[in-house]
């Protein structure tokens, strides 16, 4: 019971950072997560954080990218079209 709400505990404020997410799903996210790490093996575990670190990495990537792509299609303030 205290391992749920302290997974709800940080899973909101998890939430909070994201801003794509209110605090409510992240509450429940984070109570979810505490139940299926209890019960995972450490070779899951360490699959689950491999492939969390690598899609954040592509993430980070694909939104470097996007940047880079919207800085050149975008003209600088002030500029006559």
């Amino acid at each position: 019971m205290l391992g749920k709400i302290l997974g709800g505990i940080a899973g909101a404020r998890a939430a909070e950072h994201t801003g794509k997410m209110g605090g409510a799903k992240g509450a429940v996210l984070g109570a979810v997560a505490g139940s299926l790490i209890r019960r995972a093996s450490i070779p899951g575990l360490i699959a689950f954080t491999v492939g969390g670190y690598a899609l954040k990495k592509w993430k980070d990537k694909r939104d470097r990218a996007e940047a880079k792509r919207k800085s050149f299609e975008t003209p600088p303030a002030g500029a006559a079209v």
